[in-house]
């Protein structure tokens, strides 16, 4: 095992502003089971600080928030 989360889903959402990759994360998380951990790639900073705010406020667990590139993160939810 190399200690890497393996996500159950992922969920790219590069190319696309607030609200919109916030929004699509919720519906996506809503439609996973206990336990899932779902992959999110957003490029747009206030989506970065947006999701893991909101699928905290849902109860669900943030697991990683990485930022991979020069404008681009990966976040890592574990659906509760």
């Amino acid at each position: 095992m190399s200690g890497e989360l393996k996500p159950t889903e992922i969920l790219d959402v590069r190319g696309e502003v607030c609200p919109y990759p916030d929004v699509m994360t919720q519906k996506k998380v809503k439609s996973m089971k206990s336990g899932e951990i779902l992959e999110v790639l957003v490029d747009y900073p206030l989506s970065a600080e947006r999701i893991p705010e909101s699928v905290k406020k849902m109860g669900h667990e943030v697991l990683k928030v990485d930022k991979t590139g020069a404008s681009e993160w990966k976040i890592l939810i574990k659906v509760k």
